[in-house]
């Protein structure tokens, strides 16, 4: 059956295979497959072009090498199968293709084998837990006959019989392992999620996580299990203990109460060196330091492990001390570039700011000039910012750095003039000014990039780095904290960072709770703070008291001292009055254009090959405002048939295939929710597929879903 890309929407109906709920907390299998299973497909070794890996490869690459699909033919690209998990809620998932089966993640996390050239399920498993939390991919083990999918299900990491989807006994305990042990802290009080997946060393399976961005948070260590066994090999700390190299960048005591410093963006490994490749985030709180005056090591670094041991080799800090949340957001790259007429094996390193740092792969060294440049000390008391940061000289950076006036919305005059008024009562001074006390500071771009969670792509034949990126300014402020032994002090410290002192929020990334009681019931608003949803972490150090009634003061506001809750530490004296989108009144960013790009980079040179925008909004497209770009999550996949595919765009809901060398638009689809998510391509049988999973969920306003889309050629 073939489909032109227009026709697309209207053909779900007939080409969606619609999956059953299950609820068995070990897998069904359909009829034995209705075939002899896995390891029998019939595909040749010659036919036969996997993607087992999140990013294509340990390398994280994402590339394929495949041909079948390029410029010339593209415009042919039809539906070949589409899969409807049957949920709601989202996907940011990243399916991996192994022997001709593709495996998923549903939006609840529910994991399912389906055959990778028609879509037919042919396992499913439930754990039994609803998954509240983003989990963008799979990892794939085997050794002989025994095959393993390695995958995180909220705080557990599974290992599953990739021919049955029934969990391996054998593994930890009962098939899984609890993330929240081997931190050195009640295991019950912490929170950890494996948002991305662990990645694959020989017999290891190496994990980071995600933590809270307040405090209490668990520490963000990273972690190796036997993927046979589950046994810990080895751990790395991301907060150094006593005797350690980076301890004396904290207080002495930092090891016991900070937290995070986490990788959750993924790794990438050099197999044959044996060194995996670790970004981390920042330092829990994010936005005061004055419980962890320092730099932090190893909070927002690259660095360079030994895959078999865990030890240290080197380490890159992007930010010392760390007080604008600026993680490294993405999985490194590793490349091969030129120096000299002579190859070098180089790791690349996208950022929130919209900086490229480049690395030999093996030193360390900086295969770009980095500068470091001093900025402003903080003028909060208690708080001391780092005098200088590092910031690469080449590339230029992929997102602008300073907004000032003459940079804000035109869209309307009314626009015009409201954005104005609104900007000259913020500070705007560019990367790395400290927060204040009550006067909002420019986040620019914003909190969620510059560069984010869907990575980049790299020619493995050209080292053209391809990188998509947010353009959109946030604000945000230093307020006392009031120490208050009260549900309302509760949500000052835990929940006004990102819903706002009012409870206002900034939608639609992070909803307005006023009224919540009107969505939600009491229940439904506890098992939400205590597992957490979306880009919200959990929080399992509430008491039962504590919850109860926090949960009171959201449904009516009612708050009173409460005799098991402890106040804020002492150096804790300020809180972060939450994040606030800057957007005009009718939700349209508040800045000009672009609002989300497309990058082109050569890492030979540093020099951009081209810039385009990425997306657009259809309302304001149909007015004659096109081409806009917007917010986009989700990245690239590069091939060698000349092509970039990309869905990201966060409101057009497109899927898009650009020429490579020039960023000409050759082809686009539109799917049924936002494909914020990367793609992965495969070939089964000799025909290619590519392939992409669109839930939307990050625009909160819009319907969300599960659906998987396979594209290819005619027959």
């Amino acid at each position: 059956m073939r489909l032109s890309a227009g026709r697309l929407v209207a053909s779900y109906a007939a080409l969606t295979i619609s999956s059953a709920l299950f609820s068995a907390r070990d897998a069904v299998l359909l009829g034995a497959f209705q075939s002899p299973g896995i390891s029998s497909t019939n595909n040749s070794s010659a036919e036969r072009r996997d993607w087992p890996a999140y990013g294509g490869a340990s390398e994280n690459t994402h590339y394929s090498s495949l041909r079948q699909i390029n410029r010339t033919n593209v415009k042919e690209l039809a539906v070949a199968w589409s899969f409807d998990t049957g949920e709601q809620g989202g996907l940011e998932t990243s399916p991996i293709i192994v022997d001709g089966i593709l495996y998923g993640i549903t939006p609840t996390q529910k994991v399912f084998a389906l055959d990778a050239a028609s879509g037919k399920l042919l396992w499913k498993f439930d754990s039994g837990m609803k998954g509240t939390q983003p989990d963008r991919g799979l990892a794939y083990w085997a050794s002989e006959r025994d095959k393993r999918i390695l995958v995180g299900v909220m705080n557990f990491l599974y290992a599953l019989d990739a021919n049955t989807g029934r969990p391996v006994p054998t593994f930890g305990q009962d098939g899984r392992i609890d993330l929240r042990e081997d931190l050195g802290r009640d295991p019950e009080r912490q929170s950890v999620a494996l948002t991305s997946p662990g990645i694959v060393y020989k017999d290891l399976v190496i994990v980071g996580g995600r933590n809270p961005e307040t405090l209490p948070a668990a520490p963000g260590y990273v972690r190796a299990y036997d993927a046979r066994t589950g046994k810990l090999r080895w751990t790395f700390h991301t907060i150094p203990q006593p005797k350690e190299f980076g301890y004396e960048t904290w207080p002495k005591e930092a090891w016991k109460y900070s937290g995070a410093a986490n990788n959750w963006a993924g790794m990438a490994v050099d197999a044959k060196r044996g060194i995996l490749y670790v970004p981390t985030g920042s330092a829990a709180f994010d936005f005061y330091g004055g419980d962890r005056l320092g730099d932090d090591l190893f909070a927002n670094c690259l660095i360079a492990l030994n895959a078999e041991t865990g030890e240290r080799i080197w380490h890159f800090q992007g930010v010392r001390h760390d007080l604008w949340d600026r993680d490294f957001p993405s999985p490194p790259t590793l490349v091969t570039v030129s120096r000299d007429g002579k190859d070098v094996d180089a790791v690349a390193q996208t950022t929130k700011q919209g900086f490229v740092y480049l690395f030999d792969r093996v030193s360390g060294k900086p295969l770009f000039p980095i500068e470091y440049r001093k900025y402003p000390p903080s003028d909060v008391p208690g708080e001391s910012a780092a005098s200088e940061q590092p910031l690469p000289l080449r590339p230029a950076p992929f997102a602008r750095q300073f907004l000032s006036e003459d940079m804000l919305t035109s869209r309307t005059p009314e626009a015009h003039a409201w954005a104005l008024e609104k900007f000259r009562k913020f500070r705007s001074e560019g990367q790395f000014v400290p927060f204040s006390v009550g006067k909002d500071t420019v986040i620019f771009p914003g909190f969620d990039g510059g560069a984010e969670w869907g990575g980049s792509a790299v020619d493995t034949q050209t080292a053209i780095l391809y990188v998509n990126a947010n353009e959109m300014a946030w604000t945000g402020a230093l307020a006392p904290n009031t120490g208050e032994n009260s549900p309302r002090g509760l949500y000052m410290s835990q929940c006004s960072v990102c819903h706002g002192e009012k409870m206002t929020g900034s939608p639609p990334a992070m909803p307005s709770l006023v009224g919540v009681g009107g969505r939600l019931s009491g229940g439904q608003i506890a098992a939400t703070i205590k597992g957490g949803k979306g880009r919200m972490p959990a929080f399992p150090n509430f008491d039962d008291d504590q919850l109860s009634a926090l949960v009171e003061f959201l449904l009516n506001g009612k708050s009173k001292e409460l005799a098991s809750s402890e106040p804020p530490p002492e150096d804790m004296k300020f809180r972060f009055t939450g994040y606030h989108k800057f957007l005009d009144p009718e939700g349209y960013p508040a800045i000009a254009p672009p609002w989300g790009t497309l990058n082109a980079i050569n890492l030979n040179t540093g020099e951009y090959v081209w810039k385009i925008n990425l997306g657009e909004y259809p309302e304001l497209a149909v007015k004659g405002l096109r081409n806009t770009g917007t917010e986009n999550y989700g990245g690239p996949v590069v091939t060698a048939g000349g092509l970039v595919f990309i869905g990201a765009s966060d409101f057009d809901k497109k899927f898009h295939a650009y020429d490579k060398a020039t960023g000409e638009l050759l082809w686009e689809a539109r799917l049924p929710f936002s494909g914020n998510a990367t793609p992965a391509i495969y070939a089964v049988n000799g025909r290619e597929y590519v392939v992409i999973a669109a839930g939307g969920g990050k625009d909160l306003k819009s319907p969300s879903g599960g659906v998987y889309v396979a594209f290819a050629l005619s027959k």
